[in-house]
């Protein structure tokens, strides 16, 4: 690109340009003032797990002088190294050993000791004292304990609340001296709601037809169509690809190819027709084992299956047989239980009341598969799927899995759970060494979440999961569904609930959430509508410069979030405004436009997936979820906008801005393609105003007369240029496979090509506001 279309483009840009304003960090409005009462869960408890629980915590192997502090029985016996004094003394803290040490000058007897780098501020020694003045009452983990049913809250004003979501949310405001925004306009609201519920951008003639609507529920209505799109069900499973570490390829150096796809094809079924969350899980976890188990539920169980296999020849079986195993027992922590069970491998939690024998008894649900570490080596169909297997034919296609979208008529094999005949023993692992044999355990859970006395399978397990009595799963999942609707999680940790995870921000709405959610049979669909619904969703994004002081994080939800859409979006956003994107459901995943030469750099030259083959037609214009996935190299256009490698169970991703994702959106294949082809289309169909057309298929509201002023402007510049140089329009024009215009059209196209491809590049189209 010449200079002077450089500075076109960043004049253009700085013009439109939609401030977004983010922050990061988790201080809360009230942070430093003292509360009328000291809660152990929310005040004291934060302050020992970070400063005192790695060596006065859970762990046995690590603590000293055999004090424990998470627990009260352990903190107010008398010590062993201290005749006559206790920890604490409740009501008197200057009597309290932890307030004498935490105040001392003394160097020696200092707490936290000067070497540990570690020391609590004049607020936090004063919480301690005034909680031990207040009778320093320990509570359990807050996570630990079931929610229960709640009343939504009296607020001042009754007239904003659209459903019990909003009053949570607006007594939080009210208590930090904050007011909502005003509602967001009609094409704000729907660009929002359309990302959210259908990853892609409305079509005008939604935008317009929601602009005509006049009746009172016209949004609710929206909302309805939306959810009942079959572009949902893709929508939702973006998410559950990361939780359930899906690819396409088995991972380590071969990385060869599996073909799980078609378990991606039921995860959009099963979201489509709103299968309820306990049934969706418990399929899953243990489709197997239901009794009559139908193909469907065997289907399903592939979830577990998901997790990287190794075909390098040298390796030692059991090694790897083990290490599949603690990948399932990691990512049912992490994605049902919200903890990270994963640091009691070695050795008891440092900080959660999790030992490793819980940990090995919690494996032991996920040990007795029929699998091996090491199954054959890289080659033919043969190796895409790992025994277990089931093999789904036409015939089954056709007449009871027919959510899969079967391309050919190849072997089709899929990876799913199946127990041994007879049992394999587990064992503790010292040190988390696969052949370091400690005790031999039997299944269990953690005994601080709940107790379990169920059949001793993984079914037993999911029973155990969706207990009414279970404090972590209905929490869990409702948290992370506000965090893909609102940016975060009430729990902003939303893969840690542990001690070392953030409190929630409304822990009366997420108590309220999990349990309306479990009282409606785990409808996600009405969850989400829930959601979308409130007020507190239908606000404006504009930030005022008093909330942002007062509360740069919106931890009180006065305004509505703004952000960038994830990587999957991005790419959706370009397909669906641009035309090019073909919308049929499922089937294999597929390799559009990458650099050359990356797979051939990172691989060991066997199998299928040596070079990366390109695909052609239809299969180039595929949403991001059907992008192909291998482990070793991920797509780099996904990646740049943080996707998941899919290496394990990921809950939340990171969200970057980089100057990368700056040079995909200005030079990426697909991007520019996109921009030839709408340009094309628009004046193909003698649109009278091309550019306001693109720009509301592609920002998804009309634009303002200055910003259409501009933008003719650099229309007519571009027009004026190209003429004078055609040859430079047939350069440009050159980009993607998709057809190109009549020769004679090449220099208008070209410049109204440049238009599009400033408009996404503008913050404001890859946002959602």
């Amino acid at each position: 690109m010449k200079r002077n279309h450089i500075v076109a483009f960043a004049v253009i840009s700085l013009v439109l340009f939609r401030a977004c304003t983010s922050s990061s960090g988790s201080r809360s409005a009230t942070a430093g003032k003292m509360p009328d009462e000291v809660d152990y869960n929310f005040h004291i408890r934060p302050i020992l797990s970070d400063k005192c629980f790695t060596c006065h915590g859970p762990d046995a192997n690590k603590r000293e002088a055999g004090l424990r502090l998470d627990i009260g029985d352990s903190a107010f016996k008398a010590l062993k190294e201290t005749p006559g004094a206790f920890a604490f003394i409740p009501g008197k803290p200057h009597e309290s050993e932890v307030y004498r040490r935490i105040t001392s000058e003394d160097t020696s007897l200092r707490m936290p000791p000067p070497n540990s780098n570690l020391h609590l501020t004049q607020h936090e020694i004063k919480l301690i004292e005034k909680w031990i003045k207040q009778g320093a009452k320990y509570k359990p983990h807050w996570a630990f304990v079931p929610p229960k049913a709640v009343q939504p809250p009296e607020v001042d004003d009754e007239a904003w609340p659209r459903n019990e979501i909003d009053r949570f949310v607006l007594q939080g405001m009210e208590n930090n001296g904050l007011k909502p925004n005003p509602e967001a306009d009609k094409e704000r609201l729907l660009k929002r709601a359309a990302l959210d519920l259908t990853g892609l951008p409305p079509s005008i003639e939604m935008m317009d037809r929601f602009l005509a609507d006049t009746r009172p529920d016209a949004y609710e209505r929206l909302v309805d169509t939306l959810l009942a799109m079959p572009q949902y069900g893709e929508k939702m499973a973006v998410h559950w690809m990361d939780v359930a570490r899906y690819a396409d390829s088995h991972g380590y150096q071969d990385d060869n190819y599996r073909s799980m796809w078609p378990w991606r094809d039921w995860v959009i079924h099963a979201f489509n027709i709103n299968l309820p969350y306990d049934t969706f899980v418990t399929w899953q976890l243990a489709g197997d084992l239901m009794p009559n188990a139908t193909r469907e539920q065997l289907l399903a169980t592939g979830f577990n299956r998901n997790h990287k296999i190794t075909e390098e020849g040298g390796v030692i079986d059991e090694e790897y047989r083990v290490e599949y195993v603690r990948d399932r027992t990691n990512t049912f922590g992490k994605a049902f239980l919200g903890v990270t069970i994963e640091c009691a491998q070695c050795h008891d939690h440092k900080y959660d009341p999790f030992t490793q024998k819980e940990y090995y008894q919690l494996s032991a649900f996920f040990n007795n598969i029929r699998e091996v570490g090491l199954e054959s080596a890289v080659g033919g169909p043969e190796t895409y799927a790992k025994t277990p297997y089931m093999e789904i034919s036409n015939a089954e296609v056709k007449d009871v899995l027919t959510f899969i979208n079967r391309t050919d008529t190849n072997r089709l094999i899929v990876s799913i759970m199946g127990e041994r005949d007879s049992l394999r023993p587990t064992y503790i692992l010292n040190r988390g060494v696969y052949d370091a044999h400690g005790p031999e355990v039997g299944v269990g859970t953690p005994r601080s979440i709940m107790n379990f006395n169920l059949q001793p399978n993984r079914l037993g397990l999911a029973k155990w999961l969706f207990s009414k009595q279970n404090p972590l799963t209905a929490r869990v999942y409702v948290n992370r569904m506000w965090q893909e609707i609102f940016g975060k999680g009430i729990v902003k940790t939303s893969g840690d609930f542990g001690m070392q995870g953030e409190l929630p921000s409304h822990p009366a709405l997420l108590d309220w959430l999990a349990v309306d959610f479990m009282e409606h049979g785990w409808d996600i669909k009405r969850l989400m509508k829930q959601m979308v619904t409130s007020a507190t969703y239908r606000q404006s994004a504009v930030v005022p410069k008093e909330k942002l002081e007062a509360d740069p994080d919106n931890t009180w939800l006065s305004r509505a979030p703004r952000f960038r859409l994830p990587a999957e979006g991005v790419r959706d956003l370009v397909l669906g405004s641009s035309g090019l994107l073909v919308k049929k459901i499922g089937g294999p995943s597929v390799k559009p436009y990458q650099p050359k030469g990356l797979w051939e750099l990172a691989t060991s030259g066997r199998g299928i997936l040596a070079t990366y083959q390109q695909d052609h037609g239809e299969s180039l214009y595929r949403r991001g979820l059907y992008t192909f996935i291998k482990r070793t190299v991920p797509p780099p256009s996904l990646m740049i906008f943080d996707g998941s490698n899919r290496d394990q169970c990921e809950v939340k991703r990171l969200t970057t801005n980089t100057p990368l994702q700056a040079l995909v959106m200005l030079n990426d294949p697909t991007v520019l393609e996109a921009s030839r082809v709408l340009a094309a289309r628009l004046l193909h169909e003698k649109k009278t105003q091309p550019v306001e057309t693109a720009f509301r298929l592609i920002v998804c509201r009309k634009p303002q007369p200055k910003e259409l002023e501009i933008l003719q402007e650099y229309y007519k510049d571009q027009q004026a240029h190209f003429r004078s140089q055609p040859a430079m329009a047939d350069k440009l024009l050159h980009h993607g496979e998709y057809k190109l215009p009549d020769k004679n059209e090449y220099t208008e196209v070209a410049a109204l090509m440049q238009v599009i491809t400033a408009i996404y590049n503008l913050e404001e189209s890859t946002s959602k506001s």
